[in-house]
């Protein structure tokens, strides 16, 4: 077992930890973690962005990602989301997130993911893991038997579960505030969905939004969860892309960067709201959103609801108390899109506004 707590060295190329221009702000990142376990396989990244509202709380990614860079990049920009993330739904928690580097159909086995366990252990409490992209919460089970800084563990392990539908339904309400901005009505009956992704989030969103009347085009890579929701949902129509389709409201709920300027442009939809981490493959997008009369809903807040459960795992919140909060999600949505109105801003703007009043008032 290796541990490489990095402030000093450049071990991923000539862009390194610090100073990295792929960020919209320079606010520093406390503490990463370079892990490296021989026996099992294990390379994972753990990377604490902020501690000062709390202990910093985020998931494990499992991916294979093409390079350790890659690697490096995603980790950085996630762990900078759950601070907004949690700031932004009034949680007293800091911001982290940790990956896995490898497939985990083929790579994931009991003992790496105790490997790991062990590494998340290292720090303290600093960082508290849960689950993500190519975890579950029967890994974080297995992770749980090397360290107590876990959540999102199964119902039989004491844990709040599956996180997909309290997140789904974050989004669900954030889709609704913004409804209620751009048409005067939160009813979402008979508006036009294209779904980007039919994960676990993403089935668990179709689902509301079929109960609520919207008509839903779906796509994902995966064939075979296309398949589920195709059996499951008679009447929502599967295609192969659905960004530029003939809808009124875009949700990515797969993995970001979607929204590049040319994708933009080819854009039908007026509202973009979904699940996805980092949606906007750079900043400046959103002005590109601005100019063609699109309202997006910054994703740490519309994907916030799993954050909010498992934060409720931790203060022993009940079902009902942590429901409630998640759909309290929509007000904060509301309150950001007011504030863009009134102030002449860009929703991100507005969303990290209302972020750093929180950290300061911390």
């Amino acid at each position: 077992m290796t541990l490489i707590d990095d402030h000093r060295t450049n071990t991923f190329g000539s862009t390194g930890v610090f100073g990295r221009p792929d960020f919209a702000d320079d606010s520093p990142h406390e503490q990463v973690v370079f892990c490296q376990d021989a026996a099992t396989g294990l390379k994972a990244i753990i990377a604490i962005h902020s501690t000062a509202l709390g202990n910093a709380l985020g998931g494990t990614r499992f991916f294979p990602y093409r390079d350790e860079q890659s690697a490096l990049t995603d980790v950085l920009r996630l762990s900078r989301g759950m601070t907004y993330k949690a700031a932004a739904a009034g949680l007293h928690l800091g911001g982290g997130k940790a990956v896995i580097i490898g497939d985990p159909a083929t790579v994931k086995t009991p003992e790496l993911l105790e490997a790991y366990g062990r590494f998340v252990e290292t720090l303290g409490g600093r960082y508290i893991t849960a689950g993500d992209v190519g975890t579950t919460s029967d890994d974080m089970d297995v992770i749980g038997r090397s360290t107590d800084h876990v959540v999102s563990r199964t119902t039989a392990a004491g844990g709040s579960g599956d996180s997909a539908p309290l997140t789904a339904l974050g989004v669900f309400h954030s889709m609704r505030a913004a409804a209620q901005a751009n048409w005067g009505s939160t009813d979402l009956g008979g508006r036009r969905v294209g779904v980007e992704g039919t994960g676990k989030v993403g089935y668990n969103l179709i689902k509301l939004l079929v109960e609520a009347g919207a008509t839903v085009t779906a796509t994902d890579v995966n064939a075979a969860v296309l398949q589920h929701v195709q059996a499951e949902f008679t009447d929502v129509r599967i295609a192969d892309r659905v960004i530029d389709t003939d809808i009124e409201i875009y949700a990515p709920c797969a993995m970001g960067a979607t929204l590049t300027d040319e994708s933009v442009r080819a854009l039908n939809a007026v509202i973009v709201c979904g699940a996805a981490n980092n949606q906007l493959i750079q900043p400046g997008v959103e002005e590109t959103l601005r100019q063609r009369g699109v309202v997006w809903v910054p994703d740490y807040v519309a994907n916030s609801g799993g954050l909010i459960e498992v934060a409720g795992e931790i203060d022993g919140s009940s079902r009902s108390e942590i429901t409630a909060r998640v759909e309290r999600v929509g007000s904060t949505v509301a309150e950001i899109l007011r504030r863009q109105r009134d102030q002449g801003v860009l929703a991100g703007h507005a969303a990290h506004s209302i972020v750093q009043e929180r950290l300061a008032a911390r």
